[in-house]
């Protein structure tokens, strides 16, 4: 699995580390289904505070498919949970949506032949 990191942030070469490590433990199921994974953290009204880090997950299916992924939090590991945890639901429900077997009439026309 590839990793793109993006910071627009100060503080953003600390965070690369600790934020690598959170995409490969939180997509450790998943790794053989998501070859790219790309992170972007921005900091949305800068140095003003509030709830305003701002972290996009974007994930690469093998299917061609692609997840993006964002949220805001008041600190930047809250914001990269928060994402993370969103991404692999939609990621996982998108493959066993995938998986399922065709059902109805052409499940019944597929066996005809």
């Amino acid at each position: 699995m590839q990793i793109f990191f993006e910071s627009r942030v100060a503080n953003g070469a600390q965070m690369r580390d600790l934020s690598m490590a959170r995409v490969r433990f939180a997509l450790r199921r998943l790794a053989a289904s998501v070859p790219q994974v790309k992170l972007q953290f921005s900091d949305v009204n800068g140095p003003r505070g509030g709830v305003d880090k701002r972290c996009q997950v974007e994930l690469t299916t093998a299917h061609a498919s692609t997840v993006v992924i964002a949220s805001l939090a008041r600190d930047w590991r809250t914001a990269l949970d928060r994402s993370l945890i969103r991404a692999t639901r939609v990621v996982a429900r998108k493959l066993q949506r995938a998986q399922k077997p065709v059902r109805g009439r052409t499940a019944k026309l597929a066996l005809e032949r």
